[in-house]
């Protein structure tokens, strides 16, 4: 299974966006996205001598920081598409949404392993959230020798916790790359023959970056 060249496109800017843009809660969710924000870009700087030499210290910042404050699920789900998901049993659903989630950090590990001191910079929100259970928070990613790229966050609120469930990059959204990727998957074969071609290209993705 090969990424699309929209799905690679996002790369450092997207696991940028991913390791900014957590979850926050509370009366001032901006103050919380950029303290957790700090705290990613920290890490990163932290290990950025050995970013590019050894995978398992950019899986551990993905898997500590980024992936407890995703809708992991809702993502595959969105990614699957609404009639496949429907008719997918739950033994599929489970194998599809594990084998996403690989995809995902897998995919876009060898990008964070790239980061150069970009920094990320939140635009004021454009309303208040109180009593809703979407929003979005739109940012720049200022990059040291290029021009800033505008990155658009959708969130929902789950219990109290807000999570990350879709990105765009300069208006690409990452699960309509992913869904129109799996769409034209699913045309030539059934989800179980998806499943199997998302795990042998994770396992190819781990091989070569292992």
């Amino acid at each position: 299974m090969k990424c699309s060249k929209v799905t690679r496109k996002f790369g450092l800017l997207l696991m940028l966006a991913m390791c900014s843009m957590l979850a926050w809660a509370g009366p001032s969710p901006l103050d919380t996205v950029q303290n957790t924000a700090n705290q990613a870009l920290a890490a990163l700087k932290s290990n950025q001598a050995s970013l590019k030499t050894n995978p398992k210290v950019v899986y551990s910042i993905i898997n500590r920081i980024l992936l407890p404050h995703v809708d992991i699920t809702g993502m595959a789900r969105s990614a699957l598409g609404r009639d496949a998901w429907m008719k997918a049993t739950a033994t599929q659903r489970n194998q599809f949404t594990q084998e996403f989630t690989t995809l995902l950090v897998r995919t876009y590990s060898s990008a964070l392993a790239s980061y150069t001191d970009q920094q990320v910079k939140f635009l004021p929100p454009r309303e208040d959230f109180s009593g809703q259970t979407r929003a979005q928070i739109d940012s720049l990613i200022l990059q040291p020798n290029g021009p800033s790229i505008q990155v658009n966050y959708r969130l929902i609120l789950e219990g109290q916790q807000w999570k990350v469930y879709d990105f765009s990059v300069d208006g690409v959204s990452l699960l309509e790359s992913f869904r129109s990727q799996f769409a034209s998957e699913l045309s030539q074969g059934n989800l179980d023959a998806l499943i199997q071609r998302l795990s042998q290209h994770n396992t190819q993705l781990n091989t070569n970056q292992s």
